[in-house]
């Protein structure tokens, strides 16, 4: 940015305060195409693999385009999330939406998933969708991903060190006019997305669709980026009508910074809390490796009218189900509930252990259906307990006798364990540390904890009983994980 525009900007700074309304500022509607078509022929993205008709869905894919904003901020970024942005360089943009809705519109029950698609492995990917995609599908809500951040268009390092596989390079006939001018335009562009689906000045991408709730959804990096779109945009944006913020970092390093080069640097503190002017629900959901490796220890804040903190035990950051089974599971095989003992999830590289195969889908699902009822009807999810900690140094988990963490949202899988799930516990490359580990127990172990099949039917399916009671698991997710536990081998 050259000298003559940065004093610019602070004049402008001073004008915008004396006579705007900083509450709130109109979010411009973008230019919308499509359906796209061409190129390869199917829209690139790393999710469900399945063809979306045998569940009743569409998949279409748009393009949107405008002008982005990128932001400045007023007065500092203090821990507590109360920020005040304003807008500053402006730059043209052209990305992409994806969208899977219900093929016949009596099935929408009105909400709509906007997912912040996460770029850490170099590429588009729908982390959540994978995770709640049957959960959606059940309830009738739409999902729709944004391809909100450079690396995933343009190109780039993800943060696992993989081979970036951006849109452009990919499918360059289809994705080739696409234009992403840097990620501190990011959340304009998130913002103009969820505009689109509110008011399309152009080809509907939700086809005629009545919307009446946009939640927005981050996972991980995108993680990072919902919690500073909370605090510094959606108090001047108000598009979103709730958000899920699934496994944030404590801020800093471990957050997204407000606006990066080659606009200003504006780094945001750690630990960053979400602020609790909140207009709006936000849940936060967090795995055992969120916690400690990603230090969001560092910014746990207690449950308010507005603001709920799940953390799960035995889960990892990401999963075998999100990694491996996710992509194919259609939410009608007790498959979904199955240890799944892979070392080498993604074939790129090989893990130490086996990597986490625990219950953390079926809570995101839980948490998408609390927060949906929390948005529609003013009904507030549960509030949950938090993981048991001693905070050393350095900070642990308290476990149990099999090595599982005690203390926050407990499922089946944990009370009554056929194996020990960690967040933590692995070796090898940053990703192998994200996805945790299953140490499936020995026979012996197994015998004594279970010396008959249907004690262990028995013990799972009570417990089981008292995760849907507590809402920490839907009932459709439970019936799937009673046949799973009957047809297995325990105690047989």
């Amino acid at each position: 940015m050259s000298h003559l525009n940065r004093l610019l900007i602070a004049v402008g700074l001073v004008s915008w305060c004396l006579t705007a309304d900083v509450s709130s500022a109109p979010v411009p509607a973008p230019t919308i195409e499509g359906p796209v078509t061409g190129g390869l022929g199917t829209p690139f993205i790393a999710a469900t693999t399945f063809d979306l008709s045998q569940v009743g869905y569409v998949e279409e894919e748009f393009f949107i385009s405008g002008t982005a904003t990128a932001f400045t901020n007023v007065g500092p970024l203090g821990s507590d999330g109360h920020w005040t942005a304003i807008p500053g360089d402006t730059a043209a943009y052209k990305t992409r939406i994806l969208v899977h809705r219900p093929a016949t519109p009596s099935r929408f029950n009105g909400t709509v998933i906007v997912e912040w698609l996460n770029v850490s492995g170099g590429l588009d990917a729908a982390p959540d969708w994978i995770a709640a995609h049957t959960g959606m599908i059940h309830e009738g809500m739409a999902w729709v991903g944004v391809s909100a951040q450079f690396v995933g268009v343009e190109g780039g390092s993800g943060l696992l060190g993989l081979p970036p596989r951006p849109l452009k390079t990919i499918d360059p006939a289809r994705y080739g006019s696409l234009v992403h001018p840097g990620d501190s335009f990011s959340y304009d562009m998130f913002s103009q997305a969820g505009q689109a689906l509110r008011h399309p000045p152009g080809p509907d991408p939700l086809g005629g669709l009545r919307v009446k709730a946009l939640i927005a959804d981050g996972e991980s990096q995108s993680a990072f980026r919902m919690v500073t779109y909370i605090d510094a945009i959606h108090p001047i944006a108000a598009i979103y009508d709730g958000f899920l913020v699934h496994s944030r970092g404590a801020g800093g390093l471990l957050g997204a910074p407000l606006s990066e080069p080659p606009e200003p640097a504006i780094g945001i503190p750690s630990p960053t809390l979400i602020r609790l002017d909140l207009d709006v629900p936000v849940l936060t959901l967090q795995t055992e490796t969120d916690l400690l490796l990603l230090q969001s220890l560092a910014a746990r804040q207690d449950d308010t009218a507005r603001l709920r903190l799940w953390e799960i035990a035995g889960t990892a950051h990401a999963d075998a189900y999100t990694l491996v089974s996710g992509a194919t599971d259609l939410g009608k095989s007790p498959d979904a509930a199955d240890l799944v003992l892979t070392s080498s999830p993604l074939g790129a590289f090989t893990c130490g252990q086996p990597i986490n195969s625990g219950p953390q889908h079926f809570v995101v699902k839980a948490a998408i259906h609390w927060l949906d009822r929390w948005v529609r009807r003013a009904t507030p999810p549960p509030s949950a307990p938090r993981l048991a900690i001693d905070p050393g140094p350095p900070a642990h988990f308290v476990l149990d006798a099999h090595g599982n963490a005690t203390g926050g949202i407990r499922t089946p899988e944990l009370d009554v364990p056929i194996a020990t799930f960690s967040g933590g516990g692995q070796s090898g490359s940053l990703a192998c540390l994200l996805f945790g580990t299953t140490l499936p127990f020995d026979a012996a172990t197994l015998h004594a904890l279970y010396p008959t099949h249907r004690a262990y039917v028995s013990a799972f399916n009570h417990a089981t009983l008292r995760a849907v009671r507590a809402g920490f698991v839907t009932r459709p997710d439970a019936k799937l994980m009673r046949a799973a536990a009957a047809r297995s081998d325990v105690g047989r």
